[in-house]
């Protein structure tokens, strides 16, 4: 049954502002998709189109909940909007995983700057997160059960934070060392350059995603009605801004040119 959308959002939402952001995440899906295509980059990095797209499907049901705000509108809101950007960590855990392990590397390498250790730690921890926000908003859809579900969404932003730190501060490990080399884009004149831009995506990114996981965090900790989550603003500022400026970063300066599939060789 249709309520009143301050019943469930405890303001009354913008109109227009959903609907512009959900095209522009729809044109990121497309642009996204064409890069991944034409660059001839692992079909993993179809991970950026297919969050694009939740993106805009996230924004689609804002949109619906203007005009008609159900548990189930706002639920699928709620999920679409909080769990797809937790993806744009995994495309950087795969990253720096290749990184590692196509380097050419001399002598013994400690454990944590392993490809396999950076790849398949953080995928687990990300996957964890991400199951235990999810099953937080599937259990505010409960009656009774507010406290329960704004803990569970807060001990996966909580996890998914302190992991952001840890992958952060091995980028940087890996960015400083010069064993550790990097395929040249076509915009690249070395591998040096190419480094750079590459851990420049790596980095930026991280540190967005962080301080959306901040917001986050404060909003849940408030709880519906407190400042941060009654103020409709600060969502669209560390939010939706910052997974847009992600996005911007990962088109001006795709990875997928680094990490390019071999053509062919049948005629």
């Amino acid at each position: 049954m249709a309520v009143d959308p301050t019943y469930y959002f405890s303001y009354t939402p913008v109109n227009i502002a959903p609907e512009v952001i959900a095209s522009v995440f729809l044109i990121l899906t497309a642009t996204t998709l064409v890069q991944t295509i034409k660059s001839r980059a692992p079909l993993w990095l179809l991970i950026l189109p297919a969050t694009a797209l939740s993106e805009a499907l996230g924004y689609a049901f804002r949109t619906v909940c203007i005009y008609w705000t159900t548990l189930g509108t706002f639920t699928a809101m709620s999920l679409l909007l909080l769990l797809p950007p937790n993806a744009l960590a995994l495309t950087n855990y795969k990253t720096l995983g290749l990184v590692a392990q196509k380097s050419n590397l001399q002598g013994p390498v400690i454990f944590i700057m392993r490809p396999k250790f950076i790849t398949w730690f953080f995928f687990i921890s990300d996957v964890f997160s991400f199951v235990l926000q999810g099953l937080g908003v599937a259990i505010s859809t409960k009656e009774g059960k507010r406290d329960l579900a704004k803990y569970t969404v807060l001990a996966g932003l909580f996890i998914q934070l302190v992991f952001f730190a840890a992958f952060f501060f091995i980028a940087v490990k890996l960015y400083r060392d010069p064993q550790y080399t990097v395929q040249r884009g076509p915009r690249d004149l070395d591998r040096v350059g190419a480094k750079k831009r590459l851990f420049r995506v790596i980095l930026g990114t991280t540190v967005l995603l962080y301080i959306r996981g901040i917001y986050r965090v404060a909003e849940f900790v408030g709880g519906y009605g407190s400042k941060v989550y009654g103020t409709e603003w600060l969502f669209y500022l560390f939010d939706t801004s910052n997974v847009l400026v992600c996005f911007a970063i990962y088109i001006e300066s795709f990875i997928g040119y680094h990490f390019q599939r071999r053509r062919s060789n049948k005629h």
